[in-house]
């Protein structure tokens, strides 16, 4: 199998915890990609909306986006389980997988606002939406941060990629009001060492 990624997506980076705790590593090539050109032909014959992560599973199939890739991952070894089979559980996971990618993905708004936009351009009304949607989630996560039993699943996997975003592209601004947030995040990455593993080099 090959992995289309970029070190610096948050998105790759939940697939990549997922390969190194479901401990499938030595089965998956990784293979860097430019998401910059109008189109990458090796990006877009895998996902025609050119994005990443893609699992070309066997030279002509490929899954997309991080979700189903996660779980096609949890699907090919039997622990640590990151989804549950069904039931509550499983919708418990699954909704803050979504929330979590909902803070994720009014970050990269955020974040491309300012790389794609001259500054006399930004939009301050529309980026405060994207701010108040994740101070939002945050301050419900502050509230009654999410819990495991026995390992962490893929909803905890994807709020930690999401805190660590937030770290690296918005600064740690959200940390100073949000202590509960900042020691569950420290939990989660003393629990699963792929968290340190796949951290972002510098830029």
């Amino acid at each position: 199998m090959k992995l289309l990624f970029s070190p610096f997506s948050p998105y790759v980076r939940k697939v990549r915890m997922a390969v190194i705790m479901k401990g499938l590593s030595d089965r998956i090539e990784t293979v860097a990609v430019d998401t910059n050109p109008l189109d990458n032909p090796e990006l877009s014959s895998a996902n025609p909306l050119s994005k990443i992560p893609a699992l070309v599973i066997d030279g002509s199939t490929a899954i997309f986006d991080s979700n189903v890739i996660c779980e096609y991952l949890d699907s090919l070894a039997p622990q640590p389980a990151l989804f549950p089979a069904s039931g509550v559980e499983r919708i418990r996971t699954l909704t803050l997988g979504s929330l979590a990618d909902g803070i994720l993905d009014a970050a990269l708004l955020l974040v491309y606002e300012k790389r794609y936009r001259p500054e006399e351009k930004w939009h301050a009304p529309w980026m405060a939406r994207q701010q108040g949607k994740i101070d939002r989630a945050l301050d419900y996560l502050e509230k009654t941060p999410p819990a495991w039993r026995g390992t962490p699943d893929y909803g905890h996997l994807t709020l930690a990629c999401a805190l660590g975003y937030l770290d690296l592209r918005l600064g740690s601004a959200w940390r100073s009001s949000r202590p509960k947030l900042v020691a569950w995040l420290d939990e989660f990455a003393a629990a699963v060492p792929a968290f340190e593993a796949t951290r972002p080099p510098p830029q």
